[in-house]
């Protein structure tokens, strides 16, 4: 089945992209480079296609009912305007999805990873039971998220919406380079920044504005520089970090499990493993000898095999490389060494507190 490519790609073609497969999408990897989109994003800004995210609505009087109960989260606690970060579990505890949760009156917008879109609706239905009623919106939506530390400088100019107002995991709707969209305040690059909505049609004029206010302060970066951004800032990726086959507890994530909220999916799983205690965390590391590690790499502790890589790389802004891991529970702490297998070789590596640098917004 041939890539799906989002209503940005001739654009991205025109600014030289290199393109990847990546989530049933051809998405741009990178343009100039990936050091300098990363450094961009750092230090300036830095504009990027989402496109290919899913997005789904619950509308109806029993729309939350639905959240409740298909999210670990507490929807209930969010207020008109508020978003959340929040996860699918199956009723082993395996995380399905990770998901963004906005309020929006009575109704809800869900915005699911891209590889997961078909997945995450076939459940959604099946949990929903025709209670609510549900909407794939993901055709008809576009998504643009610009970040870094000039991110609301260059977008105030394209719209009368208070930004510096907006805080974090806010969002509100107004008029943005001359059309209605969603304006959200996240992202998932460890600094400042917002999400921008708008009907697909109008994707390329909202680019187009944005690249032009932005100027020299604004670089198109791909997915190169969004993973290596992310994982700086320590944060999850599906597919690599989390999946059907971790929970939770395990993935350092239990502080989006609303455990004094009613029943949900994946509930019973979670409180028998809280209680027996995982055996196994998501730790972050950093190489204490030469080498990047990749997803897939073994980690050993004398010999024995201990845990495995999921995400790595060299950090741009660190110039060391690091990575995640899930290893052995009682080996999880700061300060524990370890070892990656590079190519056969073991390197020498230490267990490091997350986030790797310190993010410049609070989630």
């Amino acid at each position: 089945m041939a890539a799906r490519k989002t209503p940005l790609y001739l654009r991205h073609e025109g600014l030289g992209a290199k393109f990847v497969e990546f989530g049933g999408w051809l998405m741009p990897v990178s343009y100039q480079g990936i050091l300098e989109e990363h450094r961009a994003v750092r230090t300036k800004a830095g504009i990027f296609d989402l496109c290919h995210m899913g997005e789904i609505t619950v509308r109806g009087e029993r729309a939350l009912e639905v959240l409740q109960e298909a999210t670990t989260n507490d929807a209930s606690t969010l207020p008109e305007g508020k978003a959340q970060y929040s996860l699918f579990c199956r009723p082993d505890g395996g995380i399905i999805d990770d998901i963004i949760v906005y309020r929006r009156g009575e109704d809800f917008l869900l915005v699911v990873n891209a590889a997961n879109r078909e997945k995450d609706w076939e459940w959604l239905q099946e949990v929903n039971k025709g209670r609510a009623e549900l909407v794939d919106a993901s055709d008809g939506m576009g998504l643009i998220a610009v970040q870094g530390p000039k991110a609301e400088g260059i977008c105030r100019t394209l719209t009368d919406v208070d930004l510096g107002a907006l805080g974090y995991f806010t969002h509100t709707e107004g008029e943005f380079a001359g059309l209605s969209c969603l304006l959200s305040r996240t992202g998932y690059t460890g600094e400042d920044g917002f999400e921008i909505y708008m009907p697909a049609e109008h994707v390329e004029r909202v680019w187009d504005a944005l690249l032009e206010a932005g100027g020299e302060d604004l670089e198109p970066a791909g997915l190169g520089a969004r993973d290596t951004l992310r994982l700086e800032a320590g944060y999850t990726l599906y597919g690599n970090d989390i999946d059907e086959t971790t929970n939770p507890l395990e993935a350092g994530l239990g502080w989006v499990v609303a455990w004094d909220k009613g029943d949900f999916i994946g509930k019973q799983a979670l409180a028998a493993a809280k209680e027996k205690g995982v055996s196994r965390r998501l730790a972050g590391f950093k190489m204490l000898e030469r080498g990047i590690p990749r997803h897939g790499y073994p980690i050993q502790r004398g010999g024995e095999e201990v845990g495995v890589v999921t995400s790595g790389t060299m950090s741009p802004s660190l110039g060391e490389a690091i990575g995640m891991a899930y290893v052995r529970a009682d080996l999880a702490g700061a300060g524990t060494e370890l070892e990656v297998l590079i190519r056969n070789k073991p390197s020498k590596a230490q267990i490091v507190k997350r986030p790797f640098i310190k993010p410049s917004v609070k989630r």
